[in-house]
């Protein structure tokens, strides 16, 4: 009878542990709702956060985290928002490849932006110790933070193994780094060094966080459904090499921005970045460091190589300039790089970062 009960607990235990299995699976692939209650709930709601008082803020946030995160983008940014009183607050934390392993912390929040009022101060300290706040490097890319009686694990996004396909490099080309975009797309840095430009290039050796229409004018041209980002069709490598951004995106400061914020900073060897910004820019020489910042952090090499746009028309040169040069012009790819200072938006400088400086523009 014993060895009867035991057979018995052990399929029992089987099928249970089959359903668990099988209820898991289902949860991955079921969508997480997003009602208009709770959004309605939030922006009425009577709250008290105390804006003003950085470190009542903080510890109002941090206490909120839960124990483990993922901090998806590779400029090491992790994202929130709420609702204080029926305004909606967007900020982050940042583990700065720079200075987290001497136990530094960023955090900055603001009111949220839009178009048709003007920018609120953006609220930023970088903290440590001295405010009580610990930075623990417990692995290569894994981090405790702690304040009070709170510890949260930060992970970040280890794509070391992360490379493009032999295919999508041209011979003038290297490779960057791998880039996380908050928008949850993520893509290749090449820098020309014929050309001595720059590509963001789709990675699309894993599943795209988009759907694609193909523009009225021609299919070379697809645009993200979800995120407004445009790509051209690379006649010469099976690619796709991003040539625009929603203007209406950039100047708020969203998600669906453009990559130039997320560059891949866990991940660039060596002087790589720094001689490629070199090449293109020779003027900077002594003035950045090797991720392209200045010294003293007042600012940031730009890379932005798309144009900001608001009307498919908007990248109608791109299409020209490519089909007049696909097959033997040695400037092909010079093609995908935006010129026109006139067209660039003064993006709002709200994620309390040193400012990103070019000739065209600055944020």
């Amino acid at each position: 009878m014993r060895k009867t009960s035991w057979c018995a607990a052990v399929l029992s235990g089987l099928v249970l542990a089959g359903a668990s299995a099988a209820a898991a699976a289902e949860d991955a692939t079921r969508p997480r709702i997003y009602t208009n209650e709770t959004f309605v709930e939030d922006a009425t709601r009577a709250t008290s956060v105390p804006t003003a008082d950085l470190m009542a803020t903080f510890a109002l946030v941090f206490g909120g985290l839960a124990d483990s995160v993922k901090v998806y983008p590779t400029e090491n940014y992790y994202y929130f928002s709420f609702y204080h009183n029926s305004t909606r607050y967007a900020g982050n934390f940042r583990l700065d490849a720079s200075d987290r392993d001497d136990g530094k912390l960023h955090f900055a929040y603001y009111e949220d932006l839009a178009e048709w009022k003007e920018q609120s101060p953006v609220q930023y300290q970088r903290l440590d110790r001295s405010n009580g706040v610990t930075v623990e490097k417990i692995e290569r890319l894994v981090y405790r933070v702690s304040y009070g009686e709170k510890s949260v694990i930060f992970r970040l996004n280890d794509l070391s193994g992360v490379k493009p396909p032999p295919a999508v490099m041209g011979p003038d080309e290297k490779y960057i780094g791998p880039v996380f975009d908050e928008s949850a797309i993520r893509f290749f840095l090449i820098f020309n060094k014929r050309l001595k430009l720059f590509h963001y290039v789709l990675d699309e050796t894993i599943s795209v966080a988009d759907q694609f229409l193909r523009a009225q004018q021609t299919s070379r041209i697809v645009i993200g459904k979800r995120t407004g980002f445009a790509f051209y069709q690379d006649y010469r490598l099976k690619r796709k090499i991003l040539i625009g951004v929603f203007e209406g995106n950039a100047r708020v400061n969203n998600y669906f921005d453009g990559p130039f914020d997320q560059l891949p900073d866990n991940f660039i060897e060596g002087e790589d970045l720094r001689e490629a910004i070199l090449a293109v820019e020779p003027s900077l020489a002594g003035k950045i460091d090797r991720v392209g910042s200045a010294p003293d952090g007042s600012g940031r090499y730009l890379i932005g190589p798309y144009r900001y746009y608001r009307t498919e028309e908007d990248l109608r040169a791109f299409h020209e300039c490519a089909t007049s040069r696909r097959r033997a012009d040695e400037g092909y790819y010079s093609c995908f790089v935006h010129k026109d200072e006139e067209a660039a938006p003064e993006p709002a400088p709200v994620q309390a970062r040193p400012a990103r400086k070019t000739s065209r523009t600055s944020k």
